[in-house]
């Protein structure tokens, strides 16, 4: 039985049928329409951001503060709250970080299917599925009422911290999980203990993805504001110190100027999201960059 035409001294195979092909159109046309209804939301607002957040993005916006500003005054602008969304995010990546890829480590080289193993991933699950609005009102429990230290952007970058942490863990153990375990018994057979070969062959390897990871959560926590509402308070004037007094973040610096009914408050608000993003983007480009100048597989 023939099963196709020859060819230049070989045998092509066999034409594909009538129903395969539209089995094949079909399913790549609803591949195309499930990319369009993902993309067409975001494209949309992130649109709108950019055209409404156009309107006050100017060098005001970033110079000055909305210190002895009223809400239908023009002018005025969100550096306190950058300074403070930048100071509490760093301070937020210092203490997460470390922690959260230490975990991960842990749960990947050394745990095992031990018992302390399964219930650290157990709690990271669950850590996984706290609403930000818990992270505050734990650390306003915790650390404003029961300790007595006053609002401050340290306490908001605690509660961020709670909500970081589980996110890195599971990029951190995600990533680790791919090395070849041929990498690693190569490394072992060479007598390298297994400190070293975790830092030297393990984490450069994973490094790329695990710094995606961070970036991940760099963005989530940088757009919280539920858990900053109840830990860092409002102010309208600058605070660079984040250890003491209330101190403003663009999160809540947004969310208080659209509650304002006012159109130059509304446009205050729309530029400071364009500015979130911006800062968003900026810090994913930059963890990209260090990433692949830094990985072992960059020829």
């Amino acid at each position: 039985m023939t099963t196709g035409k020859r060819s230049g001294g070989g045998s092509s195979l066999s034409s594909i049928s009538l129903g395969r092909k539209i089995k094949d159109r079909s399913v790549q046309g609803l591949v195309y329409l499930a990319f369009a209804l993902a993309v067409i939301p975001l494209v949309s607002v992130l649109w709108t951001v950019v055209v409404n957040g156009l309107k006050r993005l100017d060098l005001t916006f970033f110079q000055f503060s909305m210190n002895a500003v009223s809400g239908s005054d023009p002018g005025g602008g969100a550096y306190h709250a950058i300074i403070g969304t930048l100071q509490q995010v760093a301070i937020t990546s210092l203490i997460a970080v470390p922690i959260a890829i230490l975990t991960g480590i842990y749960l990947v080289e050394y745990a095992g299917n031990g018992r302390l193993g399964k219930i650290i991933s157990f709690t990271v699950d669950v850590m996984m599925g706290i609403p930000s609005i818990v992270a505050g009102l734990f650390v306003l429990a915790l650390w404003l009422l029961t300790f007595g230290f006053e609002f401050s952007g340290f306490a908001g970058a605690l509660s961020l911290t709670i909500l970081m942490i589980p996110t890195v863990v599971r990029a951190t153990e995600e990533m680790l999980k791919l090395v070849p375990n041929d990498l690693r018994e190569a490394s072992y057979a060479l007598g390298v203990p297994r400190w070293r070969t975790v830092l030297f062959v393990v984490l450069p390897t994973a490094l790329t993805g695990i710094v995606t990871g961070v970036m991940l959560a760099v963005a989530r926590v940088m757009g919280e504001t539920a858990p900053l509402l109840l830990t860092i308070f409002f102010t309208k004037a600058i605070n660079n110190d984040p250890f003491n007094g209330p101190q403003a973040s663009l999160p809540t610096f947004i969310w208080e100027q659209a509650a304002d009914p006012n159109q130059n408050s509304i446009d205050r608000a729309w530029t400071g999201a364009l500015v979130l993003i911006g800062i968003i983007m900026l810090l994913n480009l930059a963890a990209r960059f260090v990433a692949r100048r830094t990985s072992p597989t960059r020829s």
